[in-house]
């Protein structure tokens, strides 16, 4: 872990805690260093979809922060950092974030990604995606941000929610530069055709 930077994983109150318990998970696993960030929403959502507190989020990072500590070394771009994920991302965290709103923890660690020109990474899980929020992805992605929408990959033929759930993580971790076996890719899962 002393060799890499940490990730930063923020978690927000949008639907799709799976996802993040899973890239945590992932990241373990390739022995990344992580700095967490819960928001309460995504507290929420986390006992709603899995039963779990945020505690066992925090068991899977190197260090965890809470949203209103704005003085956590993630919101200083002086903190070298590997990326950010915000995994799943809710609308209103990326209509925040794309308004240069730094007012949590969380988008504060958001916006010194864009601004120091990071990785930042949001997966939205809505649907349908509202003009407005398309219009917040947009300039989100305008500015650097790679927007990941948690759509899972038909062609995989996936026959459960582990294994939707695994690729969707996977392609976060693709995007952060962490290699994985979370899912094989196009030609791979073709037989090499």
């Amino acid at each position: 872990m002393a060799n890499h930077p940490p990730i930063v994983i923020g978690v927000s109150g949008a639907s799709g805690a799976p996802i993040a318990v899973r890239v945590l998970r992932a990241l373990r696993e390739a022995d990344r260093p992580v700095a967490l960030v819960v928001s309460d929403g995504a507290a929420r959502v986390l006992r709603e979809e899995l039963g779990l507190g945020v505690e066992a989020l925090q068991a899977l990072a190197t260090v965890s922060y809470v949203d209103s500590d704005l003085g956590a070394p993630i919101a200083s771009g002086s903190n070298r950092t590997g990326g950010m994920a915000i995994v799943p991302c809710s609308s209103n965290t990326a209509a925040r974030i794309a308004l240069g709103l730094g007012d949590t923890l969380l988008t504060r660690a958001a916006q010194v990604h864009l601004k120091e020109r990071r990785p930042l990474l949001l997966v939205p899980r809505e649907t349908p995606l509202s003009t407005l929020l398309l219009r917040h992805l947009l300039t989100l992605s305008e500015l650097g941000a790679v927007v990941l929408a948690a759509s899972p990959a038909y062609y995989l033929r996936p026959t459960t929610i582990d294994e939707v759930t695994d690729y969707l993580a996977g392609k976060v971790l693709d995007h952060l530069g962490v290699p994985h076996q979370l899912y094989r890719g196009w030609k791979a899962s073709k037989g090499g055709e």
